[in-house]
């Protein structure tokens, strides 16, 4: 557990800071930033060579959080997020409070209520949402483990978590559904 805590220390100093932070989520190694800085995401951007028109995912703590950043959820949104049986990212029209270059040039956010305790800690400590998109230069393949990720991203970040380096197990990218006003369910990938 010294890994556990010291990696939430250093990574809400280097997230206050605007940098960026290898860590590990629920599903694949990721990179993530302070989501309401355009700077710290511009730096992601860079980072991974990804095309500022895809959009990047948002990770919450709580499912109530969702209230805070979307314009309009459908009513029943905290039940139904609760409800997903694995990580799910759900897109959402009508993006609140992050920069340009978080939303889909549509007006929609992709959020996931994160179930990892790693990163459940790290952002209520922070108290912000953190970018979540794979550890990997844009085109190359998703790093399920640590092992996998290529040494210009690890060397690109401010801070490399060092919880669940060692880390055999492996886990699929999340499932990415858009629910519509009336609740229901468009499976985007499953």
């Amino acid at each position: 557990m010294v890994d556990f805590e010291n990696d939430i220390k250093n990574c809400v100093a280097v997230l206050q800071n605007g940098g960026s932070i290898l860590y590990p989520t629920e599903t694949v190694w990721g990179l993530g930033c302070d989501a309401l800085s355009e700077q710290a995401v511009e730096q992601i951007f860079s980072l991974k060579n990804r095309p500022k028109e895809k959009s990047m995912i948002i990770l919450l703590a709580e499912a109530r959080d969702i209230l805070q950043y979307v314009a309009a959820p459908p009513p029943d949104i905290i039940a139904i997020v609760e409800s997903f049986d694995r990580p799910t990212t759900v897109i959402y029209d009508g993006a609140l409070g992050f920069p340009d270059n978080v939303v889909n040039k549509d007006g929609s956010i992709a959020i996931r209520v994160t179930t990892d305790p790693f990163c459940k800690a790290l952002i209520k400590r922070y108290r912000k949402p953190i970018i979540s998109t794979s550890a990997n230069l844009s085109g190359q393949p998703t790093p399920a483990l640590y092992t996998m990720i290529e040494q210009p991203i690890i060397n690109g970040v401010d801070y490399v978590v060092k919880h669940r380096q060692g880390d055999t197990t492996l886990n699929p990218p999340s499932r990415i559904v858009r629910v519509s006003d009336d609740g229901d369910i468009e499976v985007i990938r499953g």
